[in-house]
């Protein structure tokens, strides 16, 4: 059975300011529920994360910092998040959805978390609406503790994943592949094992023979046993935040094509949604809910 993490946190806890482009949280669900994608056993919502995984990833003076709202201005500037306590929780409840949408995907070959992503975040900092880094932390969580060896990040947000690079910039055991808009955000990029820079307006052709002609290389060159998919759909054209020029039909074929490689190689994939920033709040849940159709053809 697919296994999706959410929790109501995931909106409600955010900033007025915030809450427009956050409302995929709540009507992404509802969405899938009502056309029969899902069922309601299909949600689990997550605990949160015991502090002793995050500091399996991240910097303990900055954890104990941020939980403590004693980040500086400036810090708090570079999240794109007023402070505060539920922030804090809402955000360690995502890190143990995808934590556990991962051990969910080690039975059933795919986990997924309706939230998560956070890869801007670094050992020891946060930024780009990202406090703690949910890949780096679960990935971390099967290399200690799952006997996990090799672990690929293939991040397809519209964003380098400049956080996750960060983190695992010294560990061989985790390969870090993002493709990303060149002249978007992070504007100081860090160093990935792979980055791959898109021109600004890049089409669908484009970006799925790119895709097509690098991902199966990866896998037989790197052989991972566990992939994290971060699955934004920023790629698209109508995106407030993006500049490339995907359609929603090629976002749908980029998912379709992970998923596949993953599932025919009977490689576990845990998948986090990521950003999506589109004008009209329809494109955002369509598209990211036909990674969940997706999911459910493919592997169920």
């Amino acid at each position: 059975m697919l296994k999706i993490a959410w929790s109501d946190v995931f909106a409600h806890s955010l900033p007025a300011a915030h809450r427009f482009p956050m409302a995929k949280y709540e009507l992404l669900p509802e969405q899938l529920l009502y056309e029969g994608t899902i069922t309601p056993q299909n949600l689990f919502a997550p605990e949160p994360l015991a502090e002793k995984y995050i500091l399996d990833t991240h910097d303990a003076t900055y954890w104990h910092r941020l939980r403590n709202l004693q980040l500086t201005p400036s810090e708090i500037r570079k999240t794109g998040f007023p402070l505060s306590g539920q922030l804090i929780d809402r955000e360690v409840i995502i890190m143990n959805g995808t934590l556990q949408a991962s051990l969910f995907a080690l039975e059933a070959g795919i986990g997924m978390n309706i939230a998560g992503g956070t890869h801007h975040a670094f050992t020891d900092r946060g930024e780009g609406f990202c406090l703690l880094n949910d890949i780096a932390i679960a990935a971390n969580y099967l290399l200690k503790y799952k006997s996990i060896k090799k672990v690929l990040v293939v991040d397809l947000d519209v964003h380098q994943g400049n956080g996750t690079a960060q983190i695992f910039r010294n560990e061989p055991r985790v390969f870090t592949f993002s493709m990303h808009g060149g002249k978007n955000y992070p504007f100081h990029k860090e160093k990935s094992d792979l980055d791959i820079e898109l021109a600004d307006g890049t089409d669908d052709k484009t970006y799925l023979t790119i895709l097509e002609s690098t991902l199966p290389r990866l896998l037989e060159e790197q052989q991972p046993e566990f992939v994290f998919f971060q699955s934004g759909v920023d790629v698209l054209a109508t995106d407030k935040l993006g500049k490339l020029g995907m359609s929603i039909a090629g976002c749908k074929t980029r998912d379709q094509l992970v998923l596949e490689i993953c599932h025919k190689n009977k490689i576990p994939v845990t998948v986090s949604m990521g950003g999506g920033y589109s004008q009209q709040i329809a494109h955002i849940v369509e598209a990211h809910a036909n990674t969940f159709r997706l999911a459910q053809h493919i592997f169920f």
